[in-house]
């Protein structure tokens, strides 16, 4: 039985997102989100900041090019993966590949006047979409 991870992320977008249509007209919305953490405290105190690269699929993704801009603050649930790769200065790298499933918009929209069709957490009404019908 293959497992996966699911994983929760609050974080600001990093750039605006991109959205794409397979052949087959399925929307998939693509953007980074920075995670960042402190650790130590006064002089050993250091801020880490992790990039995850998100995509959302179907009605998520449309809902995600309406209101996910750079800068906004976002709370992302859904499943990731980890991807090792070599960099091209030869460095070992890695990337962190999240596929959405619920997308939550934190803090005020941009001249929304309305609920603008979220709820009042700012949750997406779409709920995101059914894992097992993401065309891979």
């Amino acid at each position: 039985m293959a497992g996966f991870m699911q994983l929760i992320i609050v974080g600001n977008v990093g750039r605006d997102p991109e959205m794409k249509y397979l052949q087959s007209g399925v929307p998939v919305c693509n953007f980074s989100v920075a995670v960042s953490s402190v650790t130590g405290q006064g002089e050993t105190r250091q801020e880490k900041t992790t990039w995850v690269r998100v995509a959302a699929w179907r009605q998520l993704a449309e809902l995600c090019q309406q209101y996910v801009h750079k800068g906004r603050q976002v709370m992302v649930i859904g499943t990731v993966d980890a991807r090792a790769y070599t960099g091209q200065d030869g460095t070992p790298q890695a990337s962190l590949d999240m596929t959405a499933r619920d997308v939550r918009f934190l803090g005020p929209r941009e001249g929304a006047q309305g609920s603008g069709g979220f709820d009042e957490y700012g949750s997406s009404p779409a709920g995101g979409s059914d894992m097992n019908e993401i065309p891979f």
